[in-house]
């Protein structure tokens, strides 16, 4: 008899500020823009909002518990490795990744032109097939901080699932 599953959704959101001097990093991937985000880390406020998801999901902490901020070996790191490294854990652990739905907030640059490389970026990264991630990409309208150009938000949702018992 086939064990049956738990399902887990998790939430997952994260702002940066733009800042000169950065790159900008979104999904894992370069976009071509002035500013980058500014963070600890490489400030990927998408893959932030995935990782922070997928931990609630499966009844962690959050990003800022599991890579603290205050711990020189996460300055600068690489958003694609930390969330390798939390779905390694997580995969061991048994759970199956479902699915995910992600909205980033902009006003600019536009970055329709570079969903399909950040779902096929974290589709890599999470060992699925990328019909499994969805990305959308919204401005607000000139409204409140994201719409003055000050930064970037990231919302995620995911859906995993785990076997519990036999």
């Amino acid at each position: 008899m086939t064990a049956p599953n738990t399902l887990r959704v998790g939430h997952g959101i994260d702002i940066h500020a733009y800042i000169k001097g950065r790159k900008l990093l979104l999904g894992g991937i370069q976009i071509p823009y002035d500013r980058g985000l500014d963070g600890h880390s490489d400030a990927d406020c998408l893959l932030h909002a995935v990782i922070d998801a997928l931990l609630g999901a499966s009844g962690g902490s959050d990003i800022g518990v599991r890579f603290p901020n205050n711990q020189s070996q996460w300055k600068d790191a690489e958003s694609t490795k930390l969330l390798a490294l939390v779905w390694a854990e997580l995969s061991t652990a048994g759970w199956e990744f479902i699915n995910m739905d992600a909205s980033i907030l902009a006003q600019e640059p536009k970055l329709q032109p570079f969903i399909p490389a950040m779902r096929s970026k974290i589709a890599a990264i999470l060992n699925c097939d990328v019909g499994r991630i969805a990305i959308k990409a919204t401005t607000t309208e000139g409204l409140g901080y994201v719409g003055r150009g000050e930064g970037v938000e990231a919302h995620c949702v995911v859906l995993l699932s785990k076997a519990t018992g036999a």
